[in-house]
Parts: C-alpha cells; sequence; structure tokens
C-alpha cells in the first residue's frame, strides 16, 4: 500500500480489526519513510460489476461513487452513520450478487432510491431531484405523492387546527392604559 503523503510503496500495518458492521477489516498503517498515519479498509468483493451508463459508456462499479452521493442526499440529516454504511454494503452487496457482470446506471439509482426512502424522506427527495432531473415544481409534487398521506400536497392551505371548547373562567377585563 502507498503512503498518501509522501508516495512511499512500503506501508506497514500497525493494527487490524473487523468494522462495525463486520464486513470490512480496518487497518491502521505507518510509513517508516515519513512516519505519516493513515487507515485503509478491506472489503470483500464477490465480482467485478461493470455499469453501463446512460451515455453507452461501461465503468467499472465504485463503492465510494455511491458512497459519495448517498452522503451528499443526506447531508446535514441526521442519520446514523451505522445505517448509512449498511445502505452501501447491501446496495453493492445486491449488484455483485445479481450474477449480472452489466449493470445499468438506472437500476443502481433505483436501489439508492429505495433505500433513502426508508431511511429517510428529505434524502430521498434530493437525491431523486438529480437522479430523475426536476425541472419544475410539479415533478416535486408527483414525487411527494408518492412519500405517503401525512405529508401535504404542493400548494394546498393547511387544515387550522380543530378548535377547543373553553372551560368555565371569567371573561378576562384588559386593563385601561393611562
Amino acid at each position: 500500500m502507498r503512503c498518501p503523503y509522501c508516495g512511499g510503496s512500503e506501508t506497514q500495518v500497525k493494527d487490524s480489526r473487523p468494522s462495525e458492521d463486520g464486513a470490512a477489516i480496518r487497518r491502521r498503517r505507518v510509513c517508516p519513510d515519513c512516519a505519516g498515519r493513515f487507515t485503509t479498509f478491506e472489503r470483500v468483493q464477490l465480482r467485478e460489476v461493470v455499469v453501463l451508463k446512460r451515455s453507452g459508456k461501461r465503468v467499472p462499479f465504485d463503492r465510494d461513487k455511491l458512497q459519495r452521493s448517498i452522503d451528499v442526499a443526506l447531508r446535514k440529516r441526521a442519520v446514523d452513520p451505522e445505517r448509512i454504511e449498511r445502505l452501501v454494503s447491501g446496495i453493492t452487496r445486491q449488484l455483485e450478487s445479481a450474477g449480472e457482470p452489466e449493470v445499468t446506471s438506472e437500476a443502481i439509482g433505483e436501489l439508492v432510491m429505495a433505500g433513502l426512502k426508508g431511511l429517510d424522506d428529505v434524502a430521498y427527495v434530493r437525491f431523486a431531484s438529480v437522479y430523475k432531473n426536476f425541472r419544475e415544481a410539479k415533478d416535486f409534487e408527483a414525487l411527494l405523492g408518492t412519500l405517503g398521506d401525512g405529508l401535504l400536497t404542493v400548494g394546498a392551505e393547511p387544515e387550522p387546527p380543530p378548535e377547543e371548547p373553553e372551560p368555565d373562567a371569567p371573561p378576562r377585563r384588559r386593563a385601561a392604559r393611562s
């Protein structure tokens, strides 16, 4: 493993342990040349997956790119990092175990949307707005309709809360101002 600081090729492993979800090995490394310390992760890869882009271009599947796009959708959202890691690992495992050497970028986008829908509604809408290339407010309105009955439709007035009967109390008097 090359040192990210000085480019030295002889780094040493100082500590290895399983990651939180047990799907990876976390290795703490040190460079003998510059004494720089860094962490690497080792994960199981069942098979090479090639992504077929909309343009027709074929590129190797990149787990880090998937992680970054999910992180962008979840930015400033209170979601446990372990749940995010499980989502990324689950999507990756699904793609690798599907048995297909090629997968379309649309299929990956649909898997991400399904995962985000169960994780965080705001992140789901953020991701969908970019993935589906929304141009108008009605695109958002249609998507919000798929989230459930608990959301207001765009442009609808919120219903006022029901009025509660007031308890028997003496009428209030306003203080006179002088």
